[in-house]
């Protein structure tokens, strides 16, 4: 398949959609939606709803309203990225390739954009109308449990930020990176699933795939923040090592993390054994995700 022009197609389908979904500049309190536009249309890659379309076309075919139903693993990855970069948590000044939320608006309006973010995630959910109510209860449960405290966004934070005081280990860094990344990507698949009315097994072999890939994401995450440039990355590099990090290189070493890498995208493919021709879009975006350079 031709991934290139599947990734922009629905890249630009989902940017629409936040088009659409997120207050204009000028509506007030402006300020804050400035904030909010600014990191959420930097330029992002967009795999988190990407990954909810592909699943649910994988499960069913198109599906009416699943662009909306998918911004919100954006509006939440935003809101994560920049609380993460604020300088109580991992104090960064660059993002995407541009100066970070509170670097151009300040602390104080970085946490509220963030806050804002993922409440109108939330919103945006429940006026899911082209689903059941069933249904949107069930997305807006997933979507909680893979940002919340138990195994979610928020608890792999707290995990990181526990594991700069202590000396690598694989225990801690698997805590870290099934919850703080891991997490919300799975949850991309799984609600993609959901939406598209997977049947129990196929919600199993898709929720295999999504724990798969994103602990390659992370895995390769990892090895890019310790090998490539500020201009590859859009990001600063070596912090990581320069926060005392628990990752994957500083654990296993970077030849045998991407060996781990590629053994996690091959459990990917393995888990859509049971599926056909529909769920191509789902193995090219797993190869794309361990073989990334950025």
């Amino acid at each position: 398949m031709d991934l290139a022009a599947y990734l922009s197609e629905r890249t630009a389908r989902i940017n629409a959609a936040l088009e659409r979904l997120v207050p204009p500049e000028t509506q007030p309190p402006a300020v804050i939606h400035k904030a909010m536009r600014y990191s959420l249309f930097a330029g992002g890659k967009r795999v988190r709803p990407i990954l909810a379309i592909a699943a649910a076309e994988a499960v069913g075919g198109p599906c009416p309203g699943i662009d909306q139903a998918a911004c919100t693993l954006e509006l939440i990855h935003t809101y994560s990225l920049i609380h993460d970069d604020l300088p109580a948590l991992d104090n960064d000044d660059l993002r995407r390739g541009r100066p970070t939320n509170h670097k151009v608006f300040g602390d104080a309006m970085a946490i509220l954009a963030g806050d804002a973010l993922l409440t109108l995630a939330f919103q945006v959910l429940a006026e899911c109308r082209a689903i059941s109510g069933d249904s949107r209860i069930r997305l807006i449960e997933e979507l909680s449990i893979a940002a919340g405290t138990v195994g979610g966004m928020i608890a792999g934070q707290v995990f990181d930020i526990e594991g700069e005081k202590q000396a690598p280990n694989a225990q801690i860094l698997d805590s870290i990176h099934r919850a703080k990344t891991g997490a919300l990507l799975s949850a991309s698949v799984r609600m993609g699933a959901i939406y598209a009315g997977a049947t129990t097994e196929v919600l199993e072999a898709l929720s295999r795939y999504g724990a798969h890939i994103g602990l390659a994401f992370q895995i390769v995450d990892d090895i890019l923040d310790s090998t490539q440039t500020a201009e590859q990355l859009g990001k600063t590099p070596g912090k990581d090592a320069a926060q005392n990090k628990i990752t994957f290189p500083a654990v296993y070493g970077l030849e045998n993390s991407r060996a781990m890498a590629k053994h996690e995208l091959a459990a990917a493919g393995a888990a859509l054994d049971g599926m056909g021709d529909s769920a191509d879009p789902l193995r090219a975006i797993a190869h794309m995700i361990v073989h990334r350079e950025a």
